[in-house]
């Protein structure tokens, strides 16, 4: 239901709260449905849903139609609301999709006005009538209690497409909180090891945030490159590079390998294989290593090419960040 464009912090936290306020008030029944509609619509507008924002503005106001009929963007939104519904023709057996395009006022509207016509046609009683009278006053009670089934039927489902949209959203954003705390408190704790083995990559962090944060395709690229460069410096601050090519044997079995100035990534690993004592964290470790190594390379690759078209999405960029900083967190926690 999402076209999202990454909303900041504060939005977050405040879509958090107006998420867990919107739920409340449709569970407890504390305000008129369309006014805690026009709230789903505010909490898709801090999240940057603009489709679902759109939904629920059709939603309070209604569909709109032209004299071709319902657009095919409007019919979607309407599908999607759980407005459809289906209608077989008597005479060729086609069924056609169909969406009812009332506002949620003019449904609740109807719904006040049969509760009244129902009470109205309780009236008298029908037995001191002729049989045709009553017949035509059950007639009319059984298309009034039609009507007033149809307009609850439909307000339960805009009902239900409400809440389900808003706990979706709310428990996507609980469950982002607590990866943020788990994120942060990593952060803390890589961050005062950096700050001791390569004080000087804590600038480049910073400036790797701020890129992050720009709109800026090439902002996001140069975020990847800060994080090639942090590889580089802790490779060099705790396996530097010898003079000549090392030899290093694994499970019996030697395997020449590069550990020169620009073999970060080599060293890195060497460094892991001859610090720890798990077989399984040099293997993942490694592995996790050589794979992020070589995203990193390509993308600095392109960049002297002049290219920058390898991050055309923020959340690439932020990947190879949160990658960099758990595994330099590893690396880290082998270091006296």
């Amino acid at each position: 239901m999402s076209d999202l464009v990454t909303p900041s912090r504060a939005a977050l936290a405040e879509a958090m709260s107006l998420s867990d306020e919107i739920l409340k008030n449709l569970e407890l029944g504390e305000l008129p449905f369309t006014s805690i509609v026009l709230k789903a619509s505010r909490l898709a507008r801090i999240l940057n849903d603009f489709k679902a924002q759109r939904m629920m503005q059709y939603e309070v106001g209604g569909y709109p139609s032209n004299h071709d009929g319902v657009p095919p963007d409007v019919f979607e939104l309407a599908v999607l609301a759980g407005r459809e519904s289906e209608e077989k023709d008597s005479k060729t057996n086609e069924v056609r999709k169909l969406v009812y395009m009332e506002s949620i006022g003019q449904m609740e509207a109807q719904l006040q006005m049969t509760d009244q016509a129902l009470l109205a046609a309780a009236g008298p009683n029908d037995s001191a009538g002729s049989v045709l009278v009553i017949r035509e006053s059950q007639q009319e009670r059984t298309g009034i209690r039609n009507r007033h089934a149809t307009a609850a039927e439909r307000l339960a489902r805009s009902r239900a497409t409400v809440y389900r949209y808003v706990f979706e959203k709310h428990y996507e954003l609980k469950f982002s909180g607590i990866a943020d705390d788990v994120f942060s408190r990593v952060r803390l704790r890589v961050d005062s090891k950096i700050g001791i083995t390569i004080p000087e990559s804590v600038k480049r962090l910073t400036a790797i945030y701020e890129n992050l944060s720009s709109e800026n395709s090439e902002n996001w690229s140069n975020a990847v490159h800060g994080c090639r460069r942090v590889l580089q410096d802790l490779a060099d601050a705790v396996f530097p590079p010898p003079d000549e090519v090392q030899t290093k044997t694994r499970n019996g079995e030697g395997r020449t390998i590069k550990l020169g100035k620009e073999n970060y990534i080599n060293r890195l690993i060497a460094f892991i294989d001859g610090r720890s004592e798990s077989t399984t964290f040099t293997q993942i470790v490694g592995s996790q290593l050589g794979f992020l190594g070589d995203r990193l390379d390509a993308i600095f690759r392109a960049a002297q090419k002049g290219s920058h078209a390898d991050i055309v999405r923020r959340e690439e960029a932020e990947r190879c960040v949160v990658y960099t900083y758990l595994l330099v967190g590893d690396i880290l926690s082998l270091v006296e």
